[in-house]
């Protein structure tokens, strides 16, 4: 029988890099991995539906459930997780010192729906009390002009959003104090060039982000894997191959993080680093599967519904293929 042939977008990771090296091959499946931008694979699957499975915005991929337009099915392979109190900027111009200051002010994000600061407006509720209604939001490119939206917004009349003019950039923005923050999944490059002006909100962010797992529990999920519906429900084997597969390229990468002889980044305190992270996170401290991540999208889940990017609460079998919810035992 011959293999399917199955094109995958996704960002080269370090628990992706056997998918793309082939030392791990999906069974059934001959596999073209496109390495590509993570801003460039939403896009283009979001826009034209031009891959058979890409890494996808969590938040995004909500939105279309949300509306009743599920073209893709989801699998509990969560290739980027981060932790956003770190990405919390604030101008030297403003006057924000802490988090509950934020309320009222000016805020940039590249895009509402964006799911990095879907996270961050919903620990800043849960933590700080800031109601994500209170600010003004500004939408745009964050280093380019001209980003827009890739989907639609149709949100309740409490949020305020608004695109920034065409020849502004949220990064400038927030260097003059045109806006207070920026949320972002990226490091605005006013905060290298003018340290001065631009600042994190959270001087030391590791320190709180250890605090906030401790207590919540919470290691925020910010893209999914997703398949064109259209091809899963011809060949429903194609979830848990994948899943397989996803899951067999991550141990790989687990195991290479605890080898000392040759260091696999270039951190030079690499070991010391991942066993710090075994002990507070544990051993698999990246978990793919819908069970052990349950706590953290039912989390998200809320976020998306109160922040008006989903109209009603989706549930989490809403989200994934059926097959991926449970598998054999011996």
């Amino acid at each position: 029988m011959s293999k399917i042939d199955l094109t995958l977008a996704c960002v080269d990771y370090d628990r992706t890099r056997a998918l793309i090296d082939g030392r791990v091959r999906p069974e059934g499946i001959d596999l073209n991995y496109l390495s590509l931008p993570v801003e460039e694979i939403f896009f283009r699957m979001l826009r034209g539906g031009e891959f058979d499975a890409a890494e996808m915005s969590l938040s995004s991929y909500c939105m279309l459930l949300a509306r009743g337009e599920p073209a893709f099915v989801a699998l509990p392979i969560f290739t980027s997780r981060c932790f956003r109190h770190g990405c919390i900027f604030v101008s030297a111009k403003s006057s924000i010192e802490t988090p509950g200051q934020l309320a009222g002010k000016k805020i940039g994000i590249p895009e509402y729906q964006m799911t990095a600061p879907v996270w961050i407006r919903g620990m800043l509720a849960d933590e700080y009390g800031v109601d994500p209604a209170t600010p003004s939001y500004f939408t745009g490119g964050q280093e380019e002009t001209g980003r827009a939206e890739k989907l639609k917004l149709d949100l309740p009349g409490r949020i305020k959003v608004t695109p920034i003019d065409a020849t502004q950039t949220l990064s400038r923005m927030l260097l003059e104090g045109e806006i207070d923050a920026l949320y972002s999944a990226r490091v605005p490059s006013s905060f290298y060039s003018h340290p001065e002006e631009v600042r994190r909100l959270f001087p030391d962010p590791m320190t709180i982000e250890q605090d906030y797992f401790r207590r919540t529990g919470i290691f925020p999920i910010m893209h999914v894997v997703i398949l064109r519906r259209s091809l899963y429900e011809r060949h429903r084997w194609i979830a848990q191959s994948l899943c397989k597969a996803f899951a067999e390229a991550q141990r790989l990468a687990y195991a290479a993080l605890f080898v000392n002889a040759s260091l696999a980044t270039m951190l030079p305190w690499q070991i010391i680093q991942v066993e710090g992270v075994k002990a507070l996170m544990g051993a698999e401290w990246w978990p793919y599967g819908v069970e052990r991540n349950r706590h953290v999208i039912e989390t998200f889940l809320r976020y998306h519904h109160e922040q008006g990017l989903s109209k009603h609460r989706l549930a989490i079998e809403d989200l994934f293929a059926p097959e991926t919810f449970e598998t054999f035992k011996i």
